[in-house]
Order: C-alpha cells, then sequence, then structure tokens
C-alpha cells in the first residue's frame, strides 16, 4: 500500500463514531457536537509524524461534511489528492499518479473509527472514552477501539468551545497523524454536488 493511500484510510478513519461510557463534561460535550452537527466544513493541516516523533509529511486542504454518511477530503498542498465518501463507498483519487480506488464504506471500514462524523455508528458500541484533560478552552477525549483487530491503537479529539479543533491518530505501523481544524463552519448549506465523483478519463480505477 503506497504512503498516500495508507494515510487516506487514516483520514477516512478520522471521520467515523467513536466512544464509550465514561461520563464526563468533554464525553459529554462531544456526544453534544456530534448530535447538532449536520454539515460542516473546516480547512485543515495535516502532519504525519514518523515513530521518532518527527514530522515526516505536512498536507494542506479543506474538509466538508453532510450527515449521514457523505464526507470530502481535498487535499491541496503540496499534492491535489481527493477523499469522497457517498453512497456507501469511498473514492481515494491521486491526481499526480492518475489513480482512483473505490472501497466499499462496510462492517470492515466500520470496524475503524471510519465517519466519526457521520453518526453511522453507535459511539458506546464501537470505542472506550476517557478524558485526557482539559487546558483552557480546550478538552480532549481519548477514544479506545473495542474490536482487536483494528487497523488503530487511538484516536484523540480536541474540542475548542464545543467545537472541532483538532484531532490524533496512533495507528498500528507506528505512525502518529495529526489533523489540525480552522475557518470551521458549523451546519453550512453544502452543495450536494461536491459529495458525487465520476474518475476522469484515462485514470486507472481499481475497486475493492
Amino acid at each position: 500500500m503506497t504512503s498516500f493511500f495508507r494515510t487516506a484510510i487514516i483520514a477516512v478513519c478520522l471521520t467515523l463514531p467513536t466512544a464509550a461510557l465514561a461520563e464526563t463534561k468533554p464525553v459529554e460535550h462531544l456526544k453534544t457536537f456530534l448530535a447538532h452537527t449536520r454539515s460542516l466544513t473546516a480547512d485543515f493541516k495535516q502532519v504525519l509524524l514518523n515513530e521518532a516523533g518527527n514530522p515526516s509529511q505536512t498536507s494542506y486542504g479543506v474538509f466538508y461534511l453532510q450527515r449521514p454518511g457523505k464526507f470530502r477530503w481535498d487535499y491541496q498542498k503540496p499534492f491535489q489528492q481527493q477523499i469522497i465518501s457517498t453512497g456507501g463507498k469511498v473514492w481515494f483519487y491521486d491526481t499526480e499518479l492518475e489513480q482512483v480506488t473505490v472501497k466499499k464504506l462496510d462492517d470492515s471500514v466500520g470496524s475503524t473509527p471510519a465517519l466519526l462524523l457521520s453518526g453511522d455508528i453507535v459511539l458506546e458500541d464501537n470505542y472506550t472514552m476517557e478524558q485526557q484533560g482539559v487546558e483552557g478552552d480546550m478538552e480532549w477525549i481519548k477514544l479506545l477501539p473495542k474490536n482487536q483487530d483494528s487497523s488503530f491503537k487511538y484516536l484523540i479529539i480536541g474540542l475548542e468551545k464545543g467545537s472541532l479543533s483538532g484531532m490524533e491518530l496512533s495507528d498500528n505501523f507506528g505512525q502518529l497523524t495529526r489533523i489540525y481544524f480552522s475557518n470551521i463552519k458549523h451546519n453550512p448549506t453544502i452543495n450536494p454536488t461536491l459529495f458525487n465523483f465520476e474518475a476522469p478519463k484515462g485514470v486507472d480505477v481499481f475497486s475493492e
């Protein structure tokens, strides 16, 4: 699996429901945020760190969410790439490689944190939630998968004044992914065509 597609799958994973019964304020704030989020747009900065904790890749782009089950990551720098989910499928498009990979958004993806914000699975059934502390207006919640076959070790979600601010994912390859959100718009009207995807002519398409 290429570095991009591993990163892409992680990015998808950073969009799925999460958690368990730790009834603390940060946990309740996360549940409230998810319950009241129907759509969302934000700029993002994604940083991959190696086992030594050093940045190995930094990407920038725009994120779109429409519940239920629709999201789009537009990677703009340093390379143009897209991840689009709708209709039970996820498209991973690498413009430089001229390659599209299509995955079915089934139970195998649902067992990861895929679609955190989509609300497609019950939080308490899939994850254990632990409060990680509060720093000023920032609250941190750690999510541990109950599925032993999960592709990640943990996910940490940061909320600022009750809204999504950042995420950190530790995968089973020893890689850490951090995403920072800015210019967040909560429940905006989003053009539904943003979640449509048609492979450009001449690109290779692989279905799994």
